[in-house]
């Protein structure tokens, strides 16, 4: 089998069976070809059943080299693995050298974090007598309400509110569906915009009829818009940590653990494949009881006044 032949069966393998996002299946193939070019500088006229694990490992030698960052060098070797599930899956090979293949330590950085006063804040800082105000006051309470993703948010419908159920129903990332609760405060600020604000706009372009959420024009909001609504009110709200509608997804995580929610409930509303993916809001809890600890524990009290 030709790399060529390898990577065509690939693509079409990620595309009808695995059912991957256009961006994260060109980032999959380029992976490949990369490992392709390497053999061919290396002048090595390996075929894609013959990899060793030696060559994989001077191909991560040889990207390290050349400067790619950790988190680069991660994405790829995950797209190598893929490629080598594809070809065991097909049976091509019996051995997947890349079970052994380490990649580099990644560390692993806190989110940024807003505390419940400073998402007051931030809701204060809304102009409800503003028709625009409404709408963004329940853009805020629904992004921190059911913890969505911004392009889950701008994509919502109307028909995927089950408002009188206490639920929505989100889109998340390869299409696939999930049911996330809604709080009452949320509904409330939907509904008023809905049914006040939404209803009475006259624009509302074709295609965008079913969008929760409109602009001025009629259309669903883009994610760089909700970006600037949230840094908008940040700065009214005199909040200076760096935040974006993601800081908003963080928080609601973070403020159900901290709260003792249980992790796979969490994972399940956040729409995470893994439950390793959601254990990041453990650390974050984990550093709140620590600094907790050294905050007000007696002993710690005595030694920082010494």
């Amino acid at each position: 089998m030709t790399w060529q032949n390898a990577l065509q069966q690939f693509h079409a393998y990620l595309l009808l069976e695995r059912a991957m996002s256009p961006n994260t299946l060109e980032a999959y193939l380029n992976d490949v070809q990369k490992l392709v070019r390497f053999l061919e500088i290396q002048q090595l006229p390996t075929g894609p059943l013959a990899i060793t694990q030696t060559q994989l490992e001077n191909f991560i030698l040889w990207i390290n080299q050349l400067g790619l960052e950790a988190s680069s060098q991660a994405r790829m070797i995950s797209g190598l693995r893929a490629f080598y599930k594809f070809l065991m899956v097909e049976d091509w090979i019996e051995d997947d050298p890349t079970e052994n293949l380490e990649g580099p330590r990644l560390k692993r950085s806190m989110p940024e974090v807003l505390s419940v006063y400073e998402i007051q804040q931030m809701l204060a800082a809304i102009d409800l007598s503003e028709p625009l105000g409404v709408r963004n006051r329940a853009i805020l309470e629904t992004l921190y309400a059911c913890g969505l993703r911004v392009s889950e948010l701008v994509h919502l419908r109307i028909t995927n509110l089950f408002l009188e159920s206490g639920f929505i129903k989100v889109v998340g990332k390869n299409n696939k569906e999930r049911l996330v609760p809604i709080g009452e405060t949320a509904i409330k600020y939907i509904r008023q915009y809905l049914d006040h604000i939404r209803s009475k706009q006259e624009n509302i372009q074709a295609g965008h009829e079913n969008m929760v959420f409109l602009n001025r024009r009629g259309q669903h909001l883009t994610r760089v818009m909700v970006f600037y609504i949230i840094k908008e009110l940040a700065a009214k709200a005199g909040i200076v940590k760096t935040i974006s509608p993601h800081t908003f997804r963080h928080s609601f995580a973070t403020h159900l653990v901290e709260g003792g929610a249980d992790l796979k409930a969490v994972q399940d509303m956040l729409g995470h494949e893994s439950i390793t993916t959601t254990e990041i809001y453990t650390h974050l809890d984990t550093e709140y009881l620590k600094e907790t600890v050294y905050l007000y524990h007696p002993r710690n009290r005595v030694r920082s006044e010494e």
